[in-house]
């Protein structure tokens, strides 16, 4: 099946090799390892023979869009034609009970309310110390009487700000994710001055996403791609929109 063309995904030709593998290799083999029996086993085959994922980048592509139109009803009629991302997007939202609005809000903003909505489940379930280290790692003042939806709304606030903080939250929510569902963290994500503040969201997110996950692979099989997909390509939107950020934070630590 061949990619159809996305504004949205198109960002993906400026990712390395490197920063697709979690991409790719999610697409490609089941949390066991094994290729995924309702793949495409031509692309499993040239990744393993050329793991220059880069190169065929838009193949990679074409395999999510294609995965989003196994969880969407009205995929039939396309003529074999995958879905394009904001649709998945949308239809990942609606599974998780995330608001947004449809036709008003650009997909940054929709990618933005599904992040912050898996963000803010995890601190309303986070023990109160947890809580305030949480937030004193992030720099807000006078948390004895602080709240999960306080703390809720200073973590958004800042994520809505932009910047490195921005790609940091978001780094440490998709890292959780990946570490409570495939059992490892994202493989690109390995530099301790990245990964360190924040830290303490780990558990609870992951204990959060881990009872979500449960409900959601009963449901279907094609969710357990999309979702975590449509997580992962935030990520990757975030890391290529950083990356003089990201670069002068880590020469500042080395």
């Amino acid at each position: 099946m061949a990619y159809r063309y996305d504004p949205d995904l198109q960002f993906l030709g400026e990712c390395s090799s490197e920063e697709l593998k979690d991409f790719a290799e999610l697409l490609i083999y089941n949390k066991d390892g094994n290729e995924r029996v309702t793949g495409n086993s031509d692309l499993a085959k040239k990744y393993k023979e050329q793991p220059d994922c880069n190169q065929y980048w838009q193949e990679l592509a074409a395999e999510f869009q294609k995965f989003g139109g196994n969880t969407i009803a009205n995929y039939v009629g396309r003529f074999g034609d995958g879905v394009l991302y904001r649709e998945i997007l949308c239809d990942v939202c609606d599974k998780l009970k995330v608001n947004y609005e449809k036709k008003q809000s650009s997909t940054e903003l929709i990618e933005q309310n599904l992040l912050m909505k898996a963000l803010s489940d995890s601190i309303e379930k986070m023990p109160s110390e947890e809580l305030k280290k949480a937030a004193q790692e992030l720099g807000i003042e006078n948390t004895n009487n602080l709240t999960p939806q306080a703390c809720a709304a200073a973590f958004i606030a800042m994520f809505r700000a932009g910047g490195f903080k921005s790609y940091q939250i978001t780094l440490i929510v998709v890292n959780a994710i990946w570490r409570f569902l495939f059992g490892h963290g994202l493989k690109l994500a390995t530099n301790a001055t990245i990964t360190r503040t924040l830290s303490i969201l780990t558990g609870p997110l992951g204990w959060t996403i881990t009872g979500l996950w449960t409900a959601i692979d009963i449901a279907s099989p094609a969710y357990r791609v999309t979702i975590p997909a449509v997580f992962q390509i935030i990520y990757l939107r975030s890391l290529n929109a950083n990356r003089a950020l990201i670069e002068e934070q880590t020469d500042s630590h080395q």
